[in-house]
């Protein structure tokens, strides 16, 4: 005998995280953040990669003195390009360093994040580039973090 299950609609998160690294179109993950879940709170949250983290994805590290500053920089006008000065009330930029597949989860975690919304760069990696590259940060994410996690292509 099969039961018959209803499906259960999504709650709107209250506490939704916007994580940047730096990359081309993160301004339609912050986008869709804005409009999706109108009514909540936003951290877009800059992360800024250590230097002697192993490279992935393509990313080239330079080296600077204020790198978290310039992180945050960037963030908040990435911010500034896709919201109206209404809007970015409900935004708070936070730069944090580490490696992003690890300190996202713990951010998401950490500050009670409802719900993760990320560009996710191309996450099919296989054989050698995958070896030579890593995995993709957003795959990383969606399997570490116990939140749902929406990721745009």
């Amino acid at each position: 005998m099969a039961v018959a299950t209803e499906p259960v609609p999504m709650v709107d998160p209250d506490r939704v995280l916007v994580p940047t690294l730096g990359r081309p179109r993160e301004d339609e993950a912050l986008a869709y953040a804005l409009e999706t879940f109108p009514d909540a709170a936003i951290t877009l949250l800059a992360v800024v990669t250590p230097l002697d983290a192993p490279l992935s994805e393509g990313g080239v590290l330079e080296r600077s003195e204020d790198r978290s500053s310039q992180a945050r920089s960037s963030a908040a006008d990435l911010l500034e390009s896709v919201a109206e000065p209404t809007v970015t009330a409900r935004v708070r930029v936070e730069a944090v360093e580490g490696r992003p597949g690890t300190i996202i989860p713990q951010y998401a975690s950490d500050a009670d994040i409802d719900h993760v919304v990320m560009y996710g760069h191309g996450t099919d990696t296989r054989g050698f580039v995958r070896r030579f590259l890593g995995r993709g940060v957003a795959t990383t994410v969606v399997e570490r973090t116990s939140r749902p996690v929406t990721v745009l292509e």
